[in-house]
């Protein structure tokens, strides 16, 4: 049996609202022992404080607004974001980036959110759950000032180009894999960028409901992504690194445990 942590689920999303327990049951049967659960706007990040409370050891959360949000930020959201960055379970900032790729808030607003959120990460010494989609450079220019004074910081669900992936390595981030890597049309290119990775950089996320893995089989009817298919991303990722699976299991957990300050 694994024991695995999810380190980017969205628990919160209203697809759970029917059968959330069930989910949590089948990611444990499965060897999903821990979850991140995303925030990605001031509301969503205070629901994913609230689950995470009522299952601690299990479920941790992340506060923080997504570049889709960024137009929604008043002032009034940072000594919300500071106060829910204070309490147990929340265990890193963000999600917080930037995504040129649907630009649903202005580019202007996406930068100044993220570069907020990065410094409020800064002054409570805490990691960054980071976001970018179509805004590289944009991005890295916005990261870099802050690097030095963040203890650590993860390229979440990663797609990117070797270039992306090697800058990003420079900075020292850590690199999360999903699903989009069992994509054979989309995903084919990170089946070789998987194994630029080093070992202790590397670590696995669900993002459910979203980039349910295309060759799972069976798939599920509804074509929702569950944390309990974490090891599926798992194998996959063992397969294209020629690992052995439990290794990879182990180094993953560790990574994880370390990145977000978790309990052993």
């Amino acid at each position: 049996m694994f024991d695995l942590i999810d380190i980017g689920a969205n628990l919160t999303h209203d697809s759970f609202d029917a059968d959330r327990q069930q989910v949590l049951e089948r990611a444990t049967e499965s060897g999903v022992k821990t979850l991140i659960v995303t925030g990605s706007s001031v509301e969503v990040s205070k629901q994913a404080a609230a689950l995470a409370s009522t299952h601690p050891g299990m479920l941790y959360s992340t506060a923080g607004i997504h570049p889709h949000h960024a137009k929604d930020y008043d002032d009034d959201d940072w000594p919300t974001l500071n106060e829910l960055l204070g309490r147990r379970e929340t265990v890193a900032v963000g999600e917080c980036g930037l995504d040129f790729f649907r630009n649903f808030s202005p580019r202007d607003a996406q930068e100044q959110v993220f570069a907020l959120q990065l410094e409020l990460a800064a002054q409570r010494e805490m990691p960054v759950f980071l976001h970018q989609r179509d805004a590289h450079e944009n991005f890295v220019r916005i990261l870099e000032p802050f690097v030095q004074n963040i203890p650590r910081a993860v390229a979440h669900c990663f797609t990117g180009t070797e270039q992306e992936l090697r800058n990003y390595l420079e900075f020292d981030l850590y690199i999360g894999i999903t699903g989009w890597i069992c994509d054979e049309r989309r995903g084919a290119h990170l089946r070789d960028l998987v194994k630029l990775i080093p070992l202790e950089r590397l670590m696995l996320e669900t993002d459910a409901p979203y980039l349910l893995p295309r060759n799972l089989d069976p798939k599920p009817k509804s074509r929702r992504n569950e944390p309990m298919h974490l090891p599926h991303i798992l194998r996959t990722v063992a397969d294209c690194r020629n690992m052995q699976v439990e290794d990879l299991a182990r180094a993953t957990t560790e990574n994880a445990r370390r990145f977000f300050a978790l309990p052993s």
